[in-house]
C-alpha cells in the first residue's frame, strides 16, 4: 500500500518588527498611532494553543489597515499572564506584523519612527522563518 504524505508549509509572507517598551499595550498603539499617524483599533484577541487538551491563550492584538496598498498591521502582546507568544523571545514585549509588500523607505519610516518614540527601547526587524515558534504569528 502506497503512503502519501501531506506536506504543510507555513505563510511567513509577512514583515515582523519586535519592540521593546515599557508600557502597556493600549498606551504603545496610543503612542503609535499620534507619532505615525496610524489608526491602531484593538480587535479580538489573537488565541493560541499550545497544548491540545488545554485552553487557548489570549495574547491582545490591535488593527489597522491601509486600503492604498491593501497594507494590514498589528500589533501583538508577546506576553500574558501565563507566558508568552514566542518564548524564545521573551525579552521583547509587542510584536508588528505587516501582511502585504511594503518598501524599504517605508518600512525604515517605520522603524525610526519607532525608535524615536522616548517609550520604545528598541524596535527592530525580525526574519520570522529563523523563530522556533513562528507559527503562534500566523493570523
Amino acid at each position: 500500500m502506497n503512503k502519501t504524505y501531506l506536506k504543510l508549509s507555513l505563510d511567513l509572507d509577512f514583515v515582523l518588527i519586535a519592540i521593546t517598551a515599557s508600557l502597556k499595550d493600549y498606551m504603545l498603539c496610543h503612542k503609535v498611532n499620534t507619532s505615525l499617524n496610524f489608526n491602531f483599533e484593538k480587535v479580538e484577541d489573537h488565541e493560541v494553543y499550545f497544548n491540545i487538551d488545554e485552553d487557548p491563550l489570549p495574547f491582545s492584538k490591535y488593527y489597522f489597515y491601509v486600503e492604498q496598498g491593501e497594507i494590514e498591521y498589528y500589533i501583538l502582546n508577546n506576553r500574558n499572564a501565563e507566558g508568552f507568544l514566542i518564548p524564545e523571545m521573551n525579552k521583547v514585549d509587542f510584536f508588528m506584523i505587516i501582511h502585504q509588500y511594503i518598501d524599504k523607505e517605508d518600512l525604515n519610516f517605520i522603524i525610526n519612527g519607532l525608535n524615536k518614540l522616548p517609550d520604545i527601547q528598541v524596535a527592530a526587524q525580525i526574519d520570522p522563518r529563523k523563530l522556533k515558534s513562528r507559527e503562534n504569528l500566523i493570523m
